[in-house]
């Protein structure tokens, strides 16, 4: 009978890391809704890619990239160009999906959760033109 080899390092900080991504999404959706956010979908997928939390308030419509890292500062460098462009592709299939949202606007905001919980949200962190 063949032995099970044990897990490799890299799956189990894998498993963490998504583990951690997702204790980071449940806190960012929870102060949105403290804030009158009402969260639409969370780790939504869609062909160009996934998003993280879509939110609307009064009209607004907000596509949040959570990240979640040992301090505020690292999480803050942790959304690069490439990913911006995911993004945004992203939105715009979700859009094409549900109409009728974001009649107030739209925008990509940032939401940073440090190893302690703390959060902080860059709102219109960049334009779907700077992606």
């Amino acid at each position: 009978m063949p032995r099970e080899t044990p897990p490799t390092h890299r799956l189990l900080r894998g498993q963490r890391a998504y583990a951690a991504g997702q204790d980071a999404e449940a806190l960012a959706a929870a102060a949105l809704t403290a804030e009158g956010w009402v969260i639409l979908a969370q780790r939504c997928r869609t062909e160009a890619g996934e998003i993280d939390l879509i939110a609307e308030r009064e009209g607004l419509l907000a596509f949040i990239e959570v990240k979640a890292r040992p301090s505020l500062a690292e999480a803050a460098f942790a959304l690069g160009p490439r990913q911006r462009a995911r993004l945004v592709a992203a939105a715009e299939a979700w859009l094409a999906a549900n109409p009728g949202h974001g009649s107030a606007g739209m925008r990509f905001d940032l939401m940073l959760v440090a190893a302690d919980g703390t959060i902080r949200r860059i709102a219109d962190a960049f334009r779907a033109d700077d992606a």
